[in-house]
């Protein structure tokens, strides 16, 4: 899908996470709607070059900073960088996350505490840095409506439970809530704050729920749509958000999952 390259014209966006999956999709589409992106990435520096490449090749402007959210200082870094860089920051896309499963019993507080650093922690840093931003800036008519847009990368599981995953649905369940309390204590400066809850999505972190045949049937027993969903559906949903077009949007949660949360165990009766 295109979008018209004005959409998002001479905005700046930083999208964490963002040298593969749904971070990459992201950055790809609000590039291609005319914002300039910033790539961050952890340790995958090779992958994010060559997404800076590519939408550098498609005529966008982006650059890529590495840094791991879940440390305070290297986020400071990278949005002193940003500013250095391109001025300012108008959208962010809090997208970096991981997963680390085991069943509660197995769990350990590394695993717990890392998940929830990088996926919890991370996305308040950001939200926190970029929120600083948005108010010393203000609003800029020629550019949005609004002062800045946090998207709050989430997942169905805030919503539905996940045994054998207790660290990430904590984890979503918390974005949930922080993106709600941020969205309520911003609006007066003109912020907007919103997540998109992915369903099952074909990226590298999930590969075996449905790179096989068996595993891509049972999969989509949960979704009501019959597919699976791309990480673009995800990068399309994310330039919405974060234009004028959504104006009057704040303070939810976009749901990108074929209907996965319309429990489809009841379709045909209780």
């Amino acid at each position: 899908m295109s979008y018209s390259p004005y959409l998002l014209k001479g905005q700046k966006a930083l999208v964490t996470g963002a040298s593969s999956g749904i971070g990459e999709a992201s950055a790809r589409c609000l590039a291609r709607a005319g914002a300039s992106v910033v790539v961050n990435y952890h340790s995958e520096k090779d992958a994010a070059e060559k997404v800076v490449r590519d939408i550098t090749a498609e005529g966008g402007t982006a650059i890529a900073i590495a840094a791991n959210v879940a440390k305070e200082d290297d986020v400071k870094a990278m949005f002193d960088q940003m500013l250095r860089e391109f001025g300012t920051i108008d959208i962010l896309v809090n997208n970096a996350g991981l997963q680390k499963d085991a069943a509660i019993v197995d769990m350990t507080l590394e695993d717990w505490n890392l998940v929830l650093n990088v996926n919890l922690t991370g996305q308040f840093l950001c939200a926190r840095e970029a929120a600083k931003e948005f108010m010393r800036r203000g609003v800029k008519p020629d550019i949005s409506c609004a002062a800045g847009k946090i998207i709050c990368m989430s997942s169905v599981h805030q919503i539905i439970p996940w045994a054998g995953h207790v660290n990430y649905a904590t984890s979503k369940g918390g974005i949930d809530m922080m993106m709600k309390s941020m969205a309520q204590e911003l609006a007066p400066h003109k912020i907007r704050i919103n997540s998109v809850a992915p369903g099952a999505i074909e990226t590298h972190i999930n590969t075996a729920a449905w790179s096989t045949p068996e595993a891509k049937a049972k999969l989509l027993e949960l979704i009501p749509s019959n597919r699976i969903g791309v990480p673009e559906d995800i990068g399309k949903a994310v330039v919405w958000l974060a234009s004028d077009n959504a104006d009057y949007v704040n303070g939810t949660t976009l749901f990108v999952d074929g209907g996965m949360t319309l429990y489809p165990g009841f379709a045909k009766g209780g």
